[in-house]
């Protein structure tokens, strides 16, 4: 079972970011805008987001790309790369307390996220 897994991640194109400190809800507002979407497009639409999310993310992507280029030996530019599955997890959560009124605590969570970016290329239909 290990051994197919292994070829099949021979296949997929693939990059992942863990425990990045950033809540995933504001992580998943980000990955919805860009999923789908040509890898261009993409990293064009982080460029200019002001979400201070878009940095690791437009850099996760540019990394899925590198693992594309490094496994097919084939240039970006040449191939129809686009984003064909982006995934955000809940990750470790830091809980802290804060002091509240009349002697109670209040909890603070400080959440952080995991992200899987996955590429494909778009096939060309033959007639």
């Amino acid at each position: 079972m290990a051994d197919a897994r292994k070829e099949a991640n021979k296949t997929t194109y693939f990059a992942k970011l863990n425990n990045y400190p950033t809540s995933p809800r504001k992580m998943r507002l980000l990955a919805d805008m860009i999923r789908l979407k040509p890898v261009e497009d993409a990293l064009n639409m982080l460029r200019f987001h002001t979400q201070h999310s878009s940095t690791p993310l437009s850099k996760l992507i540019v990394s899925a790309v590198k693992n594309y280029e490094a496994k097919t030996g084939l240039k970006a530019e040449d191939s129809a790369l686009f984003i064909k599955e982006i995934k955000v997890d809940g990750a470790q959560m830091l809980k802290r307390f804060r002091p509240a009124p009349q002697g109670r605590a209040y909890r603070i969570r400080k959440r952080s996220n995991h992200v899987t970016v996955i590429l494909d290329t778009l096939k060309e239909e033959t007639k």
